[in-house]
């Protein structure tokens, strides 16, 4: 008899706790909040041109170690295609794509106008044909 209750006891404490438990936890967004922190990506894609040589076509890269050096901008990457296998959604036409990341809004917009941003630009403009800009949020 003593271990049923025992075991009743347990039982409803085991109980009491899951549902404390599951009402704190219904709460507990509503005390503090969590909000998923934005990013936002600023994807570039050049397409050369065609008339460059090799060098040439290297010293583009300078453009993006020139990114690096500039304030807002996080995590830049910068590559050619893939060489992935050919399909109808793949585009792989572009010299060199370029990802960064910012922090808000204000700040991609801010660096777009950066003096030096638009000096690093203006240099090296002359090397490619187009470039597509991609801007991003992710939540």
């Amino acid at each position: 008899m003593e271990r049923r209750k025992f075991l009743f006891r347990s039982l409803q404490a085991s109980a009491l706790m899951l549902i404390s438990g599951s009402m704190f936890a219904s709460v507990l967004p509503k005390l503090n909040p969590i909000k998923p922190k934005k990013v936002y990506a600023h994807n570039l894609f050049f397409w050369l041109r065609k008339d460059l040589s090799a060098a040439e076509a290297k010293d583009f890269e300078n453009f993006f170690e020139g990114l690096k050096k500039l304030p807002y901008q996080k995590n830049l990457q910068y590559g050619k295609p893939a060489g992935s296998s050919p399909r109808a959604v793949l585009d792989s036409t572009y010299s060199y794509n370029c990802a960064m990341q910012f922090d808000t809004l204000e700040e991609l917009e801010a660096y777009g106008k950066l003096p030096e941003h638009l000096a690093l630009v203006q240099k090296y403009k002359p090397k490619f044909e187009k470039m597509l800009v991609y801007d991003t949020v992710y939540n």
